[in-house]
């Protein structure tokens, strides 16, 4: 066929015409394949999506459109530019941005990929307010370690000698490890928080001898806000080693009180007692009576035990309760003629006694 177009044997560059149209056909060959992809396969994909209602079939739609469609244009120049003899800096050049743009592609699809099954797994959970500062460390973490990663991969295939540079990195991370041991313990156990999620922003814990709401966890500690206003600062090793009680997720708060009467009081009205308090009880909402009894012999007085449940975590409406409650008993015991005890000592001397109140 050459032989009847004798032009296409004219070299120019070190490469003959024959090879320049050829590689012109390869490359318009590519971007035609992309334009009939694009135009047939993608729109009808897109019409089809549309009509579904999940978000799995419109994420990998976006992925092929946004990151897989950009490399087949760049793959055809390649392609095309293969059948040339060119220079070695030339094709050292177009071989170098083939691989970096390839690198920075698949690393784009990778954290596209891994951000959207994350967000899945984080609404699965259940996204509430106090997981979004939380999951923005978490993706910034992940995109500097992915493209450190990608960096590091591309210049070992363009041909530098990342090896010692790799190995005085590992070296020096050993160090900083070993220097860094306590911080590094509270990122780490950041993760573990954001994970397991025992508590949240916005909830209000106790952890030893500290209570408040979390206001913000950060990577290195979680700041809470106590009851009389000052914020205390707690590193997240401490909050992950030690009980933490979370009262957010508390439906029902049980409560437990006593009621101390004299060692006089007749057992006419001690027996009047328990069903007094369950009948006080049962008239007020939001609650539900459990048991009261002449439970023990105190020191100093008779003591009887009272439970009963508040069906609400809200610690105002339980004061509340607790305010009616106290009031009603007392009512009733001024009522019945019924005394409150208090400590008392009783000194014996000889035949006589004497009881001294304090």
């Amino acid at each position: 066929m050459l032989e009847q177009f004798p032009f296409l044997n004219i070299v120019i560059f070190g490469n003959s015409l024959a090879t320049y149209c050829l590689s012109v056909i390869i490359f318009i060959g590519g971007l035609l394949v992309l334009f009939l992809v694009k135009s047939l396969v993608i729109g009808r994909l897109r019409v089809f999506v549309e009509k579904t209602q999940g978000k799995r079939d419109d994420f990998l739609l976006s992925l092929f459109e946004k990151m897989v469609m950009p490399i087949l244009p760049v793959a055809a120049f390649y392609f095309a530019v293969q059948q040339l003899t060119l220079n070695p800096v030339v094709d050292r050049l177009v071989t170098a941005l083939a691989v970096i743009i390839l690198v920075m592609q698949v690393t784009r699809l990778f954290l596209y990929s891994t951000i959207f099954f994350l967000e899945e797994f984080w609404m699965k959970r259940g996204n509430v307010p106090g997981t979004i500062p939380m999951s923005k460390s978490i993706l910034t973490i992940l995109k500097v370690s992915v493209w450190g990663m990608a960096l590091v991969f591309t210049l070992d295939n363009l041909g530098f000698n990342v090896a010692a540079v790799v190995a005085g990195l590992g070296i020096g991370g050993i160090a900083v490890a070993l220097a860094a041991q306590t911080i590094l313990g509270d990122l780490f156990n950041y993760f573990v928080i954001f994970f397991d999620r025992p508590f949240e922003e916005g909830d209000f814990i106790i952890s030893g001898d500290f209570m408040g709401a979390i206001e913000h966890i950060g990577l290195k500690s979680t700041r809470l806000r106590s009851l009389n206003g000052e914020q205390i600062i707690i590193s997240n090793t401490d909050l992950t080693a030690s009980r933490v009680r979370n009262y957010k997720h508390m439906a029902e708060r049980r409560v437990v009180f006593k009621l101390r009467v004299p060692f006089q009081t007749p057992n006419d009205q001690l027996k009047k007692i328990p069903p007094a308090v369950r009948e006080i009880i049962e008239k007020i909402p939001n609650t539900r009576f459990d048991r009261a009894h002449f439970a023990s012999f105190g020191e100093s007085s008779l003591d009887f035990e009272v439970v009963y449940i508040v069906k609400s975590p809200d610690y105002n409406k339980y004061m509340d309760i607790q305010q009616t409650i106290n009031l009603a008993v007392k009512e009733f015991f001024e009522k019945d003629g019924i005394e409150l005890a208090y400590p008392t000592e009783t000194l014996y001397e000889g035949s006589t006694s004497t009881r001294v109140r304090g």
